[in-house]
């Protein structure tokens, strides 16, 4: 039996949520989209946090850039610093990987970071953190027009391997028949 108490402080939440989630698509301020984050995660709303993290993530990528790619991958550029300022209790920056966009350009950077034997940290950081859309490769394979056989065949295999590796977990739990 389930209770009719919970069953309405369940629902109530769940109208919050909602109405949290549609603030989030009126918001363009990153200050206000990161203590809705904050607010959310006291709450126990990760749906909520989720969803102001990544618009956050959107609204300080702005939309100035040149083209979508590097569009896109200052997006992701983004995502793993803010992960990263999030953990460190400090503001944290990607100064090589922006040096290096600076002097390489955003094809040549994303290239070398997926055709590169060993997973970057950051795209490491953001699969550990359920962002794989957010990895360097997800920017690679989101615009295949941009990059030669060899960068789209490396960022699909590393993209393909990082989900093998996360399937036993997800599966931990699950029994058959």
């Amino acid at each position: 039996m389930s209770d009719p108490a919970q069953k309405q402080k369940d629902a109530k939440f769940e109208q919050q949520e909602n109405a949290a989630l549609e603030r989030i698509e009126e918001l363009d301020e990153a200050d206000k989209l990161h203590t809705l984050m904050l607010n959310a995660r006291r709450m126990g709303s990760e749906r909520v946090a989720d969803a102001a993290f990544r618009k956050r993530i959107d609204v300080l990528t702005g939309d100035e850039h040149d083209d979508p790619v590097t569009e896109d991958f200052w997006r992701s550029i983004h995502t793993i610093e803010a992960v990263l300022t999030e953990k460190n209790g400090k503001s944290t920056r990607l100064t090589p990987t922006r040096q290096k966009l600076t002097r390489a350009g955003t094809v040549k950077t994303l290239s070398d970071i997926a055709v590169k034997a060993k997973i970057s940290d950051g795209s490491e950081l953001l699969l550990a953190n359920d962002m794989a859309d957010r990895t360097a490769e997800a920017v690679v394979l989101r615009h295949p027009d941009a990059f030669d056989e060899k960068t789209r065949d490396a960022a699909t295999a590393r993209l393909a391997e990082a989900e093998s590796a996360r399937a036993p977990e997800t599966m931990e739990g699950t029994t058959d028949g």
